[in-house]
């Protein structure tokens, strides 16, 4: 992974807002990222945060176009978030019609 990646996915990617978290999603190699900065907790509220994003991503991952690169933050509602209330908002995320373009 290149520096400044993250950067890049977010200035040309097209965004997907959901409650719990905002998906970024360009063309690209199929990398992932997820990230939760400060806003959502302590060390320990944003690791489980990464984790929960992660654990719903791999449910996910098989439908989803593998010439995308995709970076999922974190929003302060996924905290108490259990994994399956991810993956459906996800799922309502990555079916919206302009997922595709």
């Amino acid at each position: 992974m290149r520096k400044g990646w993250i950067q890049d996915v977010y200035r040309a990617g097209r965004v997907f807002h959901g409650r719990r978290m905002v998906l970024f999603v360009a063309p690209g190699t199929g990398l992932v990222a997820v990230v939760a900065g400060r806003r959502i907790g302590n060390a320990v509220q944003r690791n489980r945060a990464r984790r929960v994003l992660r654990a719903a991503w791999r449910e996910i991952a098989p439908r989803v176009d593998p010439a995308r690169d995709v970076v999922m933050v974190a929003r302060p509602p996924i905290l108490g978030a259990k994994t399956q209330d991810l993956v459906a908002d996800m799922s309502e995320l990555i079916e919206e019609p302009s997922w595709a373009r």
